[in-house]
């Protein structure tokens, strides 16, 4: 038998793999409990499995995972950042938040990013690996594990692209709301595309009660192509009509995030073209003020052209925020920690908490 990723199975798959093992079916529930419910990371924790099974268990399967190669705590606002090793000595990173309602985790969908949207770090090292849906799960279950909290709330909006690993994402969500497991309410998800068109109408069949987040970025193809690459293949009338249909049938509500950047589509003409793009359409705005890349030259918005562009959208009924900056004192957005690490690690993980400033 061929070894395979066991965090990665479904209670059924598991049921099946015991009938194979010669084991009883009851013991696929008691190791599903385990990974899912008690987060061990290894066979030897499942104390109520005989030792006989366990050792079948190691020459049969991966209990992959990951583990924390550098950690980073804001003092600003508690948010941590974490760059995680997999077992192929890949990197990938996630971020955690504090919010009133509880904790939210940013996650990684794969190891970099193929789509090259020039405003973001997660694509510059280029593209090496999808993610295991056990190796998304990881990411929440060593949160949380790590820091003594219940994670409440899971973005897939961390380095990649969840819908370039379509298959892999969707048994990482069957698995994350599963009753038997962590758990979680499907409303309390949201997953972020860059507009991968033939995707949004895969989902769409699902029929599933999470929050799809598009990232548009611009209000037109011709400032869309110049700084995502994928618009070249799916323009925005293409998208916003994938949109349109995907609220249609899930009665769901779209957000659309659009990075706010100085000089490149920030004017009011643009605010002006994004809201006729988006009139009568089931939707929000969500503006985020670009975060600075070293590698690249953009600059964020002022608070001046934001509030400008903010009117123009609620003048023109369309419903908009401005995303709250968490992490700013530890680089929280996507990218930026994995690629200033080599490949050489330390035995241990590193935990740096950032100091304020003195004012």
């Amino acid at each position: 038998m061929d070894t395979k990723d066991i965090k990665s199975m479904n209670l059924e798959q598991l049921k099946s793999e015991m009938e194979i093992l010669g084991e009883k079916k009851f013991v696929a529930a008691q190791i599903f409990s385990w990974i899912h419910k008690h987060n061990v990371d290894s066979f030897d924790e499942m104390t109520n499995i005989s030792k006989a099974l366990r050792e079948k268990l190691k020459k049969n399967y991966y209990f992959y995972g990951c583990t924390i190669e550098k950690k980073l705590v804001s003092m600003y606002d508690e948010t941590v950042k974490y760059l995680f090793k997999l077992h192929d000595n890949e990197l990938i990173e996630s971020v955690v938040m504090k919010y009133k309602y509880g904790y939210t985790i940013c996650v990684s969908s794969q190891v970099g990013c193929k789509m090259g949207c020039t405003f973001c770090a997660s694509g510059i090292a280029g593209f090496v690996r999808n993610l295991l849906p056990g190796e998304i799960l990881s990411q929440v279950y060593t949160a949380q594990k790590d820091l003594g909290i219940r994670i409440s709330h899971i973005v897939m909006m961390g380095v990649g692209e969840p819908l370039d690993n379509f298959d892999n994402v969707m048994k990482f969500l069957s698995l994350v709301t599963d009753e038997n497991g962590l758990n979680l309410s499907m409303r309390n998800i949201s997953l972020s595309t860059c507009g991968v068109v033939s995707s949004i109408y895969k989902l769409l069949e699902k029929k599933l009660q999470l929050t799809l987040s598009i990232s548009l970025h611009a209000p037109n193809d011709e400032i869309r192509s110049r700084t995502m690459p994928i618009n070249k293949r799916w323009n925005i009338d293409e998208l916003l009509k994938a949109c349109r249909d995907y609220t249609k049938a899930t009665s769901r509500r779209i957000s659309f995030e659009y990075a706010m950047i100085s000089g490149v589509n920030d004017s009011d003409e643009c605010a002006k073209e994004l809201a006729s793009k988006l009139k009568g359409m089931l939707c929000h705005v969500n503006l985020i003020p670009v975060n600075p890349v070293k590698e690249k030259n953009y600059r964020r918005s002022d608070d001046n052209r934001i509030n400008s562009f903010i009117k123009i959208l609620e003048k023109n009924s369309i419903n908009v925020t401005v995303r709250r900056t968490l992490g700013s004192d530890i680089n929280a957005s996507c990218g930026q920690l994995r690629r200033g690490e080599s490949n050489t690690f330390e035995n241990k993980p590193r935990v740096n908490k950032i100091k304020k400033s003195k004012q």
